[in-house]
């Protein structure tokens, strides 16, 4: 080859090294390019982008498969993400508290950092609603794909119905799968259906037969045409029908809970009462002193033992039990044995201790409320069926039956609960076979007021701990106890639940107030007809 031909072909062949240069690198460029960005690069650049922009990476954000997704696409949905203007990162605030949104660490507290809100609209939501659901409805655990589904059942919407199909042919759960099923009845509602289709959503909807329902259905009411009407207007027939029947149980719950209430500050007061005689005037103080009791109890736990604080409650029914246990032996050797038979005097006496005790608690502890937390087992509430219960109150119903049943294995199988029964039956005789009546006057009076303590206890958890709390519950310990037959327990069980439950229901039509007026001129009637009570007590002396 000539030098002229080579030199000619020097810059093709200096192309060619350049083109070889370059085209890996290019290519590395677009590998780099078409890379998929990770969780937190995606979550990074919604705090920044534009809502159009946002919509794209709640997408890109759910494609990545990341566990992380869907916690972050609710944190966004509900207003909980943050842009941090200083780091340029984003951020999940709740209460006050910044955690990482992808791994869920605690970042901090929120404290001077420059945060803004990342704003979605109404539009953006409905997508992210959508976006989670896909993302949970075929997640393994079938607590989280039972929320989807119950999610997708609120926020219905037709384009989930092809979703909800494939998620429902391969859902293992009948529980869940009848949650989807619900779902995609709702969400076909939504869209052009025949009347046999639009019948069988309808159907589906009204078994499930809750307020949710009855709200999809009535708003179905505007734009139904004339040959769907009567199908729906039958299902919202038999789901308002249902919701009377559940209504009816929540009344009778709420009258147990409120009856539980009513036995545990009255059960002190029919020993009392019917064992001696004495019209204590100041039981509703040894109630609020149980209170007060558990308010120190917790005080204490708090400051020095905060790992016990769930074990709270425990530890404050026996000081409960002792302490006001030990007041009213005090109060039954100090005042009370020297007015046996003397009604008026007794009444009077009581009553102005009431108010002694009320003040030295005010000049002790303040006028104010305190303070009496709920532990965690006592905290929230759950769904049985129609049923909503918290927990606060299903745990005082199982207190009160375990105090009841205690008391009556006290008074049936122990030596002091005999030797109480024989005073109750004939005191003279009693006394005469060797029984100490003073002294079991004593502890019959401290075992009543120790159980009006741990009523208390109980009380202190669902309503204000204060110098009054008493107050409140007096009067209906009266009307308890003589309703059901004074000195009978079982007597007073049954009065309790039911001026509870005849309270419940009578609150609806008269109110909180009128209802007890009510039930309080019932009571008076039925004492005319009955003066013994529900259940009266049997024996020489009360024959008399």
């Amino acid at each position: 080859m000539s030098f002229p031909q080579t030199l000619f072909r020097l810059p093709a062949l200096a192309a060619l090294l350049v083109l070889a240069a370059v085209l890996p690198l290019s290519a590395q460029a677009q590998d780099a390019a078409a890379a998929p960005r990770t969780a937190a690069e995606i979550v990074n650049a919604i705090g920044e982008a534009s809502l159009r922009e946002i919509a794209e990476l709640v997408v890109e954000l759910a494609a990545t498969g990341e566990p992380a997704a869907a916690s972050v696409l609710s944190a966004l949905e509900g207003g909980d993400l943050y842009a941090d203007e200083a780091s340029q990162t984003v951020v999940i605030v709740r209460d006050d508290v910044m955690f990482d949104p992808v791994s869920g660490a605690e970042i901090g507290p929120e404290g001077d950092a420059d945060l803004s809100r990342i704003r979605v609209n109404n539009s953006l939501r409905r997508d992210i609603r959508t976006v989670i659901g896909e993302l949970t409805l075929m997640n393994p655990d079938p607590r989280t794909r039972s929320t989807a589904a119950a999610s997708m059942f609120r926020d219905a919407d037709p384009d989930n119905v092809e979703l909800l199909n494939e998620a429902i042919d391969a859902e293992p759960d009948a529980g869940v799968k009848l949650l989807m099923e619900q779902a995609r009845a709702a969400s076909l509602l939504q869209s052009e259906l025949e009347p046999d289709e639009y019948a069988a959503a309808i159907a589906v909807i009204a078994d499930r037969g809750d307020r949710e329902a009855l709200a999809i259905l009535n708003a179905q009411l505007a734009n139904v045409a004339d040959e769907q009407r009567p199908a729906l207007e039958q299902g919202i027939a038999d789901i308002e029908q249902n919701l009377a029947l559940w209504n009816i149980g929540q009344n009778v719950w709420y009258g147990m809970s409120l009856g539980s209430v009513l036995l545990l500050a009255a059960i002190g007061l029919a020993i009392t009462f019917g064992v001696m005689g004495v019209i204590n005037m100041a039981h509703g103080e040894m109630v609020m002193l149980g209170a007060y009791a558990t308010f120190v109890v917790q005080d204490i736990i708090r400051t020095s033992f905060p790992g016990l604080f769930d074990y709270s409650l425990l530890i404050a029914v026996p000081v409960a039990f002792l302490a006001t246990g030990l007041v009213g032996i005090a109060i039954e050797r100090g005042i009370i044995r020297w007015l046996y038979g003397r009604p008026l005097e007794t009444l009077l006496a009581t009553w102005g201790l009431s108010l002694i005790i009320q003040q030295a608690v005010r000049t002790i502890f303040g006028p104010t409320n305190k303070d009496v937390g709920n532990p965690s087992w006592m905290t929230g509430a759950f769904d049985l069926g129609g049923l909503s219960i918290t927990y606060s109150r299903m745990w005082i119903v199982v207190f009160a039956i375990v105090v009841f049943a205690l008391l009556l294995l006290v008074l049936s199988k122990t030596s002091i609960g005999l030797q109480m029964r024989a005073v109750t039956q004939n005191r003279r005789m009693a006394a005469a076979i060797g029984i100490r009546t003073p002294w079991v006057d004593a502890l019959t009076f401290g075992l009543g007021s120790g159980i009006a303590g741990i009523a208390g206890v109980a009380l202190s958890q669902i309503d204000n701990v204060s110098p009054n709390l008493g107050q409140g519950y007096i009067i209906d310990s009266f009307m308890v106890v003589v309703f059901g037959g004074v000195g009978n327990l079982w007597g007073t069980l049954v009065g309790a639940m039911t001026l509870g439950i005849a309270n419940k229901f009578l609150e609806p039509f008269a109110g909180a107030v009128l209802a007890k007026i009510v039930i309080l001129i019932c009571i008076i009637l039925f004492i005319q007809r009955r003066p013994r009570g529900l259940f009266a007590l049997k024996g020489r002396a009360v024959e008399q």
